[in-house]
């Protein structure tokens, strides 16, 4: 006899979280550009299913550095693979979206 199958969890969709790393160097105009329209981005297309994590290359240039981003600002998708990176202040939405493997609703 085959196991029974909870009905609660046959109804609970799996979410994947993509995980982000936004390089900026520290309120030039285009890193506060980059900011708002990733969040922008991530509110519309994202809601609560990814994590963020902004880097100021001025208080971190080490960890930029090590990290391979040499401007800013500079957009790294980290997970799910594939990896990908955008640079500017990520106003192309469909680039943003492509490069996180998102497409965008009509």
């Amino acid at each position: 006899m085959a196991p029974k199958r909870s009905k609660q969890a046959a109804k609970s969709p799996v979410t994947t979280v993509v995980v982000m790393r936004l390089y900026v160097a520290g309120r030039a105009p285009n890193s506060v550009k980059a900011i708002a329209n990733l969040e922008a981005i991530c509110r519309e297309h994202l809601k609560d299913a990814y994590k963020l994590e902004i880097v100021d290359v001025c208080e971190h240039p080490r960890r930029a550095l090590d990290d391979g981003v040499l401007v800013t600002p500079s957009l790294a998708k980290l997970s799910p693979k594939p990896s990908a990176n955008v640079i500017g202040n990520l106003s192309d939405t469909s680039s943003v979206l492509a490069a996180l493997g998102l497409t965008s609703v009509p």
